[in-house]
């Protein structure tokens, strides 16, 4: 357990960053989530979807949640599916 004052209000300070950080990865990984979802149903209208989650992914590196390269890594494969799949589209 903390012992001085300053260390029981960065417990405090920690829990409310936790909780934070937790809504918005989760938030994060649902529009993920969404947009491979549409990328195997609907590859037409995938492209909202997949903009969407890549908006969320940003504002997540903007508030400190992910690291940039984390972010820029689940994009990338995230157009890389998109890629593919409208690819396959084309060609069939």
């Amino acid at each position: 357990m903390a012992n001085t004052k300053s260390a029981r209000k960065m417990i405090r300070v920690a829990e409310r960053r936790r909780q934070r950080n937790k809504a918005i990865r989760s938030a994060v990984r649902t529009f993920v989530k969404k947009a491979e979802r549409a990328i195997y149903t609907d590859v037409a209208n995938s492209t909202e979807s997949v903009i969407a989650a890549i908006r969320a992914l940003d504002r997540a590196v903007t508030k400190g949640v992910l690291h940039r390269n984390n972010a820029a890594r689940r994009k990338s494969r995230l157009m890389k599916k998109l890629n593919r799949a409208k690819a396959a589209v084309a060609a069939s």
